[in-house]
């Protein structure tokens, strides 16, 4: 400084200063306005990722149902073709009892005897006497002694009689024998027989054909 010449005084250093704060506020602004857009940008940038992340888990939890979707069939298909195999084995084992079954006792329709009269009835009559006495009688022993003589005039009689008579058909005169038959045939004799032969019992013994018999019996 050139002597004669005037120093800077307190207003030009406060002038001074107050330019600098001035130009430092300016760049702090600019600087937070950066920021600022810098942290808008990113915010923008973190929601775009959320959004792509939701998304994607919403795919992969659609992916994970029809997986284990697929997984489930896959686990009701195991073993398909044993089945299968198995369900065939025993359509043929039927078809094959039933091919045996075509050579056995066929039941004939059963005889309406609420209806039938003169020959018809004549006719139905004779068939099931002859198997009352021939089989039912001869084989059954006690059971059987307890059918009075008027079983032929009893209604109860006749369509006990006509299944007794058609079932043991079937049960004896099968061309051969299996392992249900034989259960059948215990049944029959154990408690199908029993149970008709007392009903049939109680039916001809307690009837007004045996007061009438009693009637005409000689005084002893």
């Amino acid at each position: 400084m050139a002597l004669g010449t005037p120093g800077p005084g307190p207003g030009d250093a406060l002038t001074g200063a107050m330019l600098q704060i001035t130009q430092h506020a300016e760049r702090l602004a600019a600087l937070d306005e950066r920021e600022a857009a810098h942290f808008r940008e990113i915010t923008r940038r973190l929601n775009e990722v959320a959004r792509q992340l939701a998304q994607t888990s919403d795919r992969s939890g659609a992916v994970h149902d029809a997986t284990a979707r697929q997984a489930a069939l896959l686990d009701a298909l195991d073993g398909i073709d044993q089945q299968v195999a198995a369900l065939a084995r025993r359509l043929s084992e039927i078809t094959d009892v039933k091919n045996r079954d075509d050579n056995a006792y066929q039941p004939v329709p059963g005889p309406r005897w609420w209806k039938l009269d003169g020959p018809e009835r004549d006719e139905a009559l004779a068939r099931l006497r002859a198997w009352v006495e021939h089989i039912y009688r001869p084989g059954y022993g006690h059971v059987a002694a307890g059918l009075g003589p008027c079983w032929d005039q009893h209604p109860l009689c006749l369509y006990g009689l006509d299944w007794l008579m058609e079932l043991w058909s079937v049960l004896y005169l099968a061309p051969g024998r299996s392992t249900a038959l034989l259960a059948s045939q215990a049944e029959w004799q154990t408690r199908l027989i029993p149970a008709l032969a007392h009903q049939m019992h109680i039916e001809t013994t307690r009837c007004e054909h045996r007061v009438a018999a009693d009637r005409e019996l000689p005084p002893t």
